[in-house]
């Protein structure tokens, strides 16, 4: 029997199997998975209501709330394009997305009131502006109603499975921009539905288990988790924004079990003043992704919470989960450094995805964690393309395999090691320098909070590695006295000759990521100030 693929799937597969059970926690609300699906309904048929046709584009500029996971099915419901925005993005990158894609709907909280302001103006092919209110609040004023009252539209039959294409596109994410100009990613409903089979398979197989949203929804498909969430019928907490204190009292509160972070968010989590002040002991994993984790962020992660930590990899144009660094049975671990060390790395595929290591010429390079060359990608998970850009989709394909632009070392039990992006490589005298082996080295000095490692231009050896740095409170550190720390862990000639001291923090994307491409140019501009080491 073959029935389309489709994340339509994954909802009713919540409520038909825990209708009366608490499935979203949103601030003070809480819905069943029953009301969850009948809003999800309701929500379709407003869009319906209000001029949605298949295939319109219907975007959110949203934290993470009930509405935003709610769009994750009702666009879908309506057979429109599900499209969540980076709230973090300034007017003119909201401006150039929304016209390229051609949103005919944007639902917003009222925080972005100020941004809208913006969007009316520059975006006309938006023929309708829907307000999200918190219970009792007023809406926007430049809302042309509110999400309520387009619940109130009516509600859509349950639909026949097969009046769905599998093939067509059900959501639309555009890239962090933290490497370059946003692309739009087209994942379709079978993508979807395939990678929320591979989620789950992989993650959720406790139904009891207590999901903390504290991945922005709108990166990269929330990591996979709204839809293999609900089709296991897990409690999903809505972290509203991320917030130290607030992502503890979730945690002791609505007893979380797993949640997903940046490293930015684990360390902001672990240098939080009130770690110790709530009950942690409901939590058993912690996935760390997006950025590459170092030994000791898990270790430090295990060791605060008292749970597993885990490393994986993705892209947004991969759904985004590609591999996760889970336990293997076939691996056996020398000793405690060698476990983080596995748990670290961006680990080994989930079901269904294919991943290689290669070289200029598309051949596997050797497996000795030594051979740097580049991840490449094939599985159900992998993107349909990029939106209205057939050149971009065919830069980044090569015979059915996915380019990642991210360089990595693998071994014979394909745990693979991303060094870094192929662009962030520090090519000094020669040599190839990692950043990421850099930052790792650094971030170990215990007075380290945050940093990053950039290219610098340098007249004798073309570029150099430089450090941008930022120390916890309280805690002071000298260029001599990081470089003698760092002598004993990396050679000589990948110590970072510039050291920039920073008492902000770091430029970082709306999910999390440093923006290096902003650290570089103070360089190759002249507006760094130089700590030398």
């Amino acid at each position: 029997m073959i029935i389309p693929l489709t994340p339509v799937r994954c909802l009713y597969r919540g409520v038909d199997l825990y209708r009366e059970k608490v499935g979203i926690v949103s601030g003070a609300d809480r819905f069943t998975y029953a009301q969850f699906g009948e809003r999800s309904e309701r929500l379709a048929a407003g869009l319906i209501a209000e001029g949605v046709r298949r295939g319109d584009r219907v975007a959110y500029l949203s934290f993470n709330n009930n509405a935003l996971l709610e769009g994750y099915y009702g666009v879908v419901l309506a057979q429109a394009v599900v499209m969540p925005l980076n709230v973090r993005l300034t007017p003119a990158e909201l401006i150039a997305i929304l016209n390229h894609s051609e949103a005919r709907v944007l639902i917003f909280e009222k925080d972005f009131t100020p941004l809208v302001e913006h969007i009316r103006k520059a975006c006309p092919a938006i023929a309708r502006y829907v307000g999200i209110t918190e219970a009792g609040g007023a809406a926007s004023p430049l809302a042309d109603f509110t999400y309520e009252e387009l619940l109130t539209r009516g509600r859509i039959e349950r639909p026949d499975i097969f009046a769905f294409d599998e093939n067509a596109i059900a959501e639309l994410f555009y890239t962090s921009g933290s490497t370059g100009t946003p692309k739009g990613v087209m994942l379709s409903h079978r993508t979807l539905y395939l990678h929320a089979l591979a989620v789950a398979g992989t993650f959720n197989h406790d139904d009891t288990a207590v999901e903390l949203h504290t991945i922005p929804l709108f990166h990269a498909n929330g990591w996979g988790r709204p839809q293999a969430s609900t089709m296991m019928g897990l409690k999903q907490v809505m972290v509203r924004r991320f917030e130290p204190t607030l992502v503890f009292r979730l945690i002791q509160e609505e007893k979380a079990t797993a949640m997903s972070l940046v490293p930015t968010m684990a360390n902001a989590l672990l240098n939080a003043p009130d770690l110790g002040a709530f009950d942690l002991s409901s939590l058993k994993e912690i996935h760390v992704g997006g950025a590459a984790a170092s030994p000791e962020l898990i270790g430090r992660l295990e060791q605060a919470f008292h749970c597993t930590a885990m490393g994986g990899y993705g892209l947004t144009e991969t759904c985004p989960v590609a591999s996760s660094a889970r336990r293997k049975g076939t691996v056996e671990y020398a000793d405690e450094a060698d476990r983080l060390g596995h748990q670290a790395m961006a680990g080994w595929p989930i079901p269904g995805v294919e991943i290689r290591v290669v070289d200029l010429h598309m051949k596997d390079v050797p497996r000795d964690m030594q051979t740097v060359g580049e991840v490449v990608i094939r599985g159900d998970g992998v993107m349909d393309g990029y939106y209205k850009d057939p050149q971009g989709t065919a830069a980044v394909m090569t015979g059915g395999w996915f380019h990642s632009g991210d360089m990595a070392v693998w071994d014979d039990q394909n745990y693979i090691h991303i060094v870094d992006r192929k662009k962030d490589i520090i090519i000094s005298g020669g040599e190839n320098i990692s950043s990421l082996e850099v930052e790792k080295a650094i971030f170990a000095h215990p007075a380290v909070l945050e940093c990053a490692v950039v290219a610098a231009p340098d007249s004798k050896w073309g570029e150099i590695p430089a450090a941008f740095v930022v120390l916890k409170a309280g805690q002071e550190l000298t260029a001599e006295q990081l470089c003698e720390f760092l002598a004993g862990r990396i050679a000589r000639f990948k110590i970072p000759r510039t050291f920039e001291f920073l008492e902000t923090p770091l430029p970082k994307t709306g999910t999390g990521k440093i923006v290096k491409r902003e650290l570089r140019e103070m360089f190759w501009a002249g507006r760094a100030k130089r700590v030398q080491g």
